[in-house]
């Protein structure tokens, strides 16, 4: 930490319980969700109190001149509050949850291995944040992706090679700091070797500490050198490093690892706490004493909090300080940590603003526009079809020229990082839609217990995400192949090693990708 104004204006820890305002300092550890596109009464009364700050996602967002109301409001009730959002440039978006994004995502990234375009990305990506008043961006994945039947992380990593994935973690990270706005390395020590998904289950990762420093902790210590401000944790359990808690609730991982061994002296933030990895077994109340006393310094909550949450979080904390299970040096460490990224990120947003000529940034961008209709970024798909993987089948296909009679979308589940924001092809027909006597038109869907697909002639394109994952899908695809017709298969997630039900992987399912995918199977250059 730096800054004695910031330190000299908070009263020691002796003095503290007596004077009222520990639950002030724990309040600003914590960091919710909220329902509503405009800020809570309930929200701005704790912004008010000392809250940390705020979470914002997609269902908050419907146009950037709404965006930046809301997070001018929430600056109006607390100057010094962070306001965070998950950003990644790919599948994950909250800007573009109506539509899905426009960026090419890590995996493409990696796969292009253009370390200029990588640090472009970032950069683009944090000016976006700074036009609508978002100052700590949940991103980048540093996670390597080792394990392709991984469910949460897959495309949003960078690779499954350490050292390749650290050098486009250090130009992201390059580019967003750059920008001004704070970056989030996440989830450490590493969340790419699961077969599970944190959100609903603790993923456990049977790995020795020299297993996690040849691979997982690369990429993170390539963050730090790049200058990232934050960490983010992950609920993952590692029991040959620590047998008993997962890394967000482990002294073992966030002191040992990332405060000594790696020397990270910024800020800890907590992966959501309303995730079963954190607090399916104890609830979140009690996950947050744990995360606090492990060394989280900022608590992200969840989705859609209320304000009695938060007064069970409070009280829990403070219960935990009064019987000495949580110390308050460890709060006010955590609180001021919290305080100054809040002062130093706001700053950095005001200098900017002033520097627009004294337009503010809801100005600059399209004030009435729904967010489907955002100006943004402009990537060549020619470029990002140099990343897809095309097999012999596929290129016989594309050099043929064959155009299909009937399209099959595969409906998943999607994981819940990602959410509901359209994806693919069908995201960019939703903007751009095709002639009503194309195939693309009017897909026939595919979903885990729906009824089985008509009689389909061929030539038929299936179209899903990590359809190697799921039987139904694989099922279909088999009797589609059975059938004797031609059957082209595009896979926008993480494919399987032998790519058997992937002619066509692009390694990502934004729009942009979509749209490369249709430009692809149009004739178009690869």
């Amino acid at each position: 930490m730096s800054g004695a104004a910031t330190t000299a204006s908070v009263p020691d820890s002796d003095t503290l319980s007596s004077r009222g305002e520990l639950r002030q300092l724990v309040a600003a550890t914590l960091m919710p969700g909220f329902v509503g596109t405009e800020l809570p009464d309930w929200l701005a009364a704790r912004l008010r109190a000392g809250l940390g700050g705020v979470c914002v996602f997609g269902p908050n967002i419907v146009s950037r001149s709404q965006l930046r109301a809301l997070t001018d409001a929430v600056r109006a009730a607390n100057p010094r509050a962070v306001i965070a959002i998950d950003e990644e440039g790919g599948d994950v978006t909250r800007l573009y949850y109506d539509q899905g994004s426009p960026y090419p995502g890590p995996a493409v990234l990696g796969r292009l291995d253009d370390l200029q375009l990588t640090e472009r990305v970032g950069r683009t990506v944090a000016e976006e944040l700074a036009a609508v008043g978002c100052t700590l961006n949940f991103a980048p994945d540093a996670d390597v992706n080792s394990n392709p039947d991984n469910p949460v992380i897959g495309v949003r990593s960078f690779g499954t090679d350490p050292v390749a994935v650290a050098r486009h973690i250090g130009a992201w990270v390059t580019g967003h700091e750059g920008a001004g706005i704070a970056v989030s390395a996440k989830h450490f020590p590493g969340h790419g070797d699961t077969a599970q998904d944190s959100h609903l289950a603790l993923p456990v990762i049977d790995a020795d500490l020299e297993t996690l420093r040849s691979r997982e902790l690369v990429p993170f210590r390539a963050a730090i050198e790049a200058g990232a401000r934050t960490i983010m944790t992950s609920h993952i359990l590692i029991p040959q490093v620590d047998a008993e808690f997962p890394a967000t609730h482990s002294r073992i991982i966030l002191q040992g690892l990332l405060r000594e061994e790696l020397g990270f002296d910024g800020l800890i933030v907590s992966d959501a706490l309303d995730m079963k990895g954190a607090s399916g077994i104890h609830g979140i109340p009690e996950a947050a004493v744990r995360a606090l006393d492990a060394g989280c310094d900022l608590l992200c909550i969840g989705t859609e909090n209320t304000d009695a949450e938060l007064g069970e979080i409070e009280d829990r904390v403070l219960a935990a300080i009064a019987s000495g299970r949580l110390s308050i040096e460890r709060v006010l460490e955590a609180a001021l940590r919290v305080r100054e990224l809040g002062e130093e990120t706001n700053a950095v947003l005001a200098a900017l603003d002033a520097g627009s000529n004294g337009a503010s940034a809801s100005t600059r961008a399209d004030d009435d526009a729904p967010a489907s209709e955002f100006a943004e970024p402009v990537f060549d798909t020619a470029q990002v079809q140099r990343a897809f993987d095309v097999s012999p089948h596929a290129r016989a296909w594309l050099d043929a020229g064959i155009a299909p009679s009937a399209v099959v979308r595969i409906d998943t589940v999607a994981n819940i990082a990602v959410g509901v924001a359209p994806w693919g092809p069908f995201a960019e027909l939703a903007r751009h839609p095709f002639p009503t006597d194309s195939a693309w038109s009017a897909p026939h869907a595919l979903a885990e217990g729906s009824a089985a697909l008509p009689e389909v002639p061929g030539p038929v394109i299936v179209v899903g995400k990590d359809i190697h994952r799921y039987a139904f899908a694989r099922d279909a695809i088999d009797e589609l192949r059975a059938n004797g017709g031609a059957v082209l298969v595009v896979d926008l997630g993480w494919p399987s090693d032998d790519r058997a039900y992937a002619d066509i992987a692009t390694f990502g399912a934004s729009r942009l990708l979509g749209r490369s995918v249709l430009a692809l199977l149009e004739g178009q250059p690869a």
